[in-house]
């Protein structure tokens, strides 16, 4: 399996598909760089060079005891970005990669980036707080760390069986595929890793890096997103930003890459050549 080394020894796994304008897929807590099918496929077969990795501690990336934290999770993708000497990129996170995508641009510049799209990501700040009052409180992501220390196999079924695709609302349809695929990823991943993911995804407040990014930023967001709730991210991210661009999605969910990969993929296509 392609991997990259970095400088403490973890070992993250990569694909790397095509020539072309290189776009860099950064996934959300717990899955992998599989999340990314249908865009690689399809950004494949429309000329670009597509790259995605396994987080540390998640997929086939090392399970490390340590460093489940957006410096190093911006540090490792710089380190890949760097080894694969990636230039022009157009980065696009989604949830917890959103995130990633902004620290990484943040904290290492954008002298090898184009453009970024940041999809029902983390940023600014999940966790409530004085300066942030309509976040989610503390309990929210104390009581996820609970059930995944009590069952992770039955917690990584109900999140995609329910809020995460929107399954649980009235007249959706479940997709078994897409449910077990998403279990199937978690699984994957290391538990301890995953536990502290949690911290990292609510806790980190990206204000700041949002406000030194120049770049081209497309924030995509369904308003019926369960996990990421839209008031309190993407317009704020997108004001934040200094070349935002905000892209609102009527009754989309929270995992809409995956259900209406058609519609995002159009616009992330759209956004790209314009």
């Amino acid at each position: 399996m392609p991997t990259i080394t970095t400088k403490d020894g973890t070992q993250i796994y990569y694909k790397d598909w095509g020539k072309g304008q290189p776009a860099v897929f950064s996934h959300g807590w717990p899955l992998s760089a599989d999340d990314w099918d249908a865009q690689m496929l399809f950004f494949l077969k429309h000329g670009y060079r597509v790259i995605a990795h396994d987080r540390r501690g998640h997929g086939r990336s090392t399970q490390t005891r340590d460093g489940h934290d957006m410096d190093h999770y911006a540090d490792d993708l710089a380190a890949l970005i760097a080894d694969l000497d990636l230039k022009g990129a157009v980065h696009v996170g989604h949830s917890t990669g959103g995130g990633e995508v902004v620290h990484y641009l943040a904290r290492h510049g954008e002298s090898r980036v184009a453009k970024a799209a940041i999809i029902s990501a983390v940023p600014p700040l999940m966790l409530k707080t004085l300066a942030n009052p309509g976040g989610l409180p503390k309990k929210v992501f104390d009581d996820l760390q609970a059930q995944l220390a009590a069952s992770r196999a039955q917690f990584y079924y109900d999140l995609p069986a329910g809020p995460f695709y929107g399954f649980n609302r009235p007249g959706a349809k479940p997709q078994p595929g897409v449910i077990w695929n998403w279990w199937r990823q978690g699984m994957m991943g290391g538990a301890k890793a995953h536990y502290d993911g949690i911290v990292a995804f609510s806790q980190t407040d990206f204000t700041e890096d949002l406000k030194k990014i120049t770049v081209p930023v497309l924030v995509m967001h369904g308003d019926d997103d369960q996990i990421v709730p839209y008031a309190d991210s993407a317009p704020l991210s997108a004001k934040l930003l200094k070349n935002g661009i905000l892209k609102t999605y009527k009754g989309f969910p929270h995992g809409m890459p995956t259900t209406q990969a058609d519609t995002i993929n159009a616009d992330l296509l759209e956004f790209i050549k314009s």
